[in-house]
Order: C-alpha cells, then structure tokens, then sequence
C-alpha cells in the first residue's frame, strides 16, 4: 500500500530533527510492512514567509483540508505576521479539535519522581475552544471595557472596576462531547480499564463542571452497554470518573498507575500532557497528533528551539514517536513497533543528545544526526 504524507519541515530545530527522523521512520517500514510513504512537503512558518510572503499559504491549507496524514516540526509565529500562532491557526482551520498525547517512560532515562515506570496513559485535550478559543482583550482597550461595562451592567458582576483585561472562556456540548467520545472510542478499542474526565468544575461550575456532566451524559446516552462509573463499577466495563484538575496533578505525581486515559479541557490538558512529559524524559521523548473527523495531524511537541537550532544538539526523539503513532494509525504496528524499542535501547545504551544526557547516569552527550543513527542502527 502506498500512502501520501504532508509534512511541515518547521521552524528553528525543526529541518535537523526531520534529517535525523524520516530516515528513521523509512527504514522501520521497510523492515517490518507493506506500506510505502510518498513524503510531500508543504510551506509553512519562516519558509514560507521567505518564499510566498505569509507564513501559512493558502496552497498549504487547501492541501491540507483534503489530506488525511500529516506530520510537521515545530512551528515559531514571525513577529508582525498578523498570525498569533501558527499552530492554533492551523488547528482552528482544520477542525483538529483533538490534541492526544500518549506519555510513557523509556527505561534508562533518570526521572525527577521514584516510579516513572509507572506512567503509561493518554492524555485527550479539547482543541478548539476555553483559552484556545483567542478570545481576549488588552487592559484599558476599547474592547474590553466595552465588554466589562456589559458584564456589570447587564449582567451584575459588580466585582470588576473597569479597567481589567477580559476574555472569554467558550464551552459547548458539541466541542465538550465530541472529545470525550474519542478518548472513549480509544479506550474501548485498546481494552484500557479506566478514562478520568479532568476538570476544574468546582469554581468554574457552568464551563468546566459542564465539561465534566456532558462527559458522563455522553457515555451513559452512547455507551451504556460498556461503560459504569466510579460509584457503581462493574466488572468487564470501562469505568468512566472524574477528577479536579489539581487534584489530578497530585494523582499523576503519587498514582499514574491509577489512571489509563484523561480526557481534559484545552488548559488543563496543556498542563497535565506537559507534567507528564517532565515525569519520563521531558518532551524531547512526547510525541503527538491533532486529529479532527478526518486529519490525522501528527507533531513534535516540543518548540523551536531558537537557541540551539542549527547546532546539532537537538532531540529528534518527538518527532520519531509521532512517526510511530503515525504507522500505527496508517495499520504498521509492527514498524511502529520497531522504532520505540530501537529509541529504547538507544537510551538504554547511553549516547544520547544532550538534553537526554542530563538525566541518563554515565551517559555521553552525542549530536542530533548521530543520535538519528544510533537509532537507525538499532531498528
């Protein structure tokens, strides 16, 4: 089978990462699966900017709207561009309104807490809405007193004096739901035992406490036959409950074994997915994908990096993994496969990049493109 991918070179580390990845990724197809990737690039972020005069062509979206595989680097947003971010645009442009990040650790790489082996879950973050949404205005701006008057005036909030910033936290069932029924989808398909729904609905009780009831609303309404909850559990059913956000950073630190996959709202679920990360490596081992019904959109999560891009010190590691959870949604498991023991045993072995020489005992710090080799060799 032959498949067309998109990718995105990206910003800062992001063409010495991509040297020391693909090779990596082609090499496990041809090892270990029938598939064959047609490689297509698109323009986008400071590239693009030099060639076409806007960072994010048309030509490029429009390739991208029709595609169902993408992959990119890390993407920075050009000073005085007009584009707040780069990614949220494209993430609000395609509908990818589910970031999922799947955190493991990899044996070898020292952790700041005692049990990192114990973190194997999947965080799903709502992509479009709460903080994402952009919906913000400058202190003593037109706009925002404008609104601020609106809110004590007609809607008595007389605590505000008028001269705050303001923005606007937009939550719906549709978004809400539709979130939740993925990570519920991914649970069931992988036979997981438990989904956390992450929320911060004791203060916030009609945006994020909506968040929360919808989820539970959405599994009894749809998956009833399948799913109980923490208060009624039954055996062979995936358990369905809830935690308060920073409740649920004290779980992930004392009882990642507790829990398989969280699904959260936008802010929340930066957050956890980020932690995570720290617990097993950082994210120069976090790899991840923006999905919408019909994209699969998979991405390093890491930035660009603009202090080291161009030096060889990179971590091609992110974007390796988001080549593994590519095969394995394109039906390569076996290759996929491959590429996370090889980047295991590279680890394991010691000569790693330097921000993974930090926290491997006795390790020797080695280049980007060499680690890409090392991997490579150990496919």
């Amino acid at each position: 089978m032959r498949k067309t991918v998109y990718w995105i070179e990206g910003d800062g580390v992001g063409p010495e990462i991509w040297r020391a990845a693909r090779p990596v990724i082609d090499a496990a197809l041809r090892l270990e699966s029938g598939l064959t990737l047609d490689w297509t690039e698109l323009p986008a972020g400071e590239k693009a900017l030099a060639e076409t005069g806007s960072p994010l062509p048309e030509e490029t979206l429009r390739a991208l709207s029709q595609a169902d595989v993408a992959m990119k680097g890390p993407l920075g947003t050009p000073v005085g561009a007009g584009i707040r971010s780069l990614n949220v645009a494209l993430r609000q442009a395609l509908d990818l309104y589910a970031c999922i990040r799947p955190i493991r650790y990899f044996r070898g790489v020292e952790s700041p807490v005692r049990h990192p082996e114990r973190v194997d879950m999947v965080v799903f973050r709502e992509n479009t809405e709460d903080v994402y949404a952009g919906i913000e205005y400058a202190a003593g701006s037109p706009e925002a007193r404008k609104l601020i008057a609106f809110l004590r005036e007609e809607l008595g909030a007389a605590s505000l004096r008028g001269d705050e910033a303001a923005g606007v936290k937009p939550m719906s069932e549709y978004a809400c739901a539709r979130l939740v029924r993925r990570a519920l989808l991914h649970a069931l398909k992988h036979g997981l035992e438990s989904l956390t729904l992450v929320h911060k609905g004791n203060i916030m009780k009609y945006t994020e406490g909506a968040f929360c009831r919808w989820g539970y609303e959405l599994a009894a309404r749809e998956f009833a036959g399948q799913t109980c909850t923490e208060g009624s559990p039954e055996p062979g059913k995936l358990m369905i409950r809830d935690r308060i956000a920073d409740a649920m950073f004290q779980e992930v630190l004392l009882h990642p074994e507790r829990h398989r996959v969280l699904a959260a709202t936008n802010l929340n679920g930066d957050y956890l997915s980020d932690a995570l990360a720290a617990q097993v490596g950082g994210l120069g081992l976090a790899p991840g994908v923006n999905m919408s019904d019909s994209l699969a959109f998979f991405e390093a999560t890491h930035g660009t990096a603009p202090d080291i891009a161009g030096r060889d010190r990179a971590n091609p590691g992110s974007l390796m993994l988001c080549g593994a959870m590519m095969l394995d949604h394109l039906g390569a498991p076996g290759a996929a496969g491959r590429i996370r023991a090889a980047l295991e045993k590279s680890i394991a072995a010691g000569t790693v990049t330097e921000d993974l020489a930090a926290q491997v005992p006795g390790a020797k710090p080695t280049g980007c493109a060499a680690f890409g080799d090392i991997v490579g060799a150990n496919l």
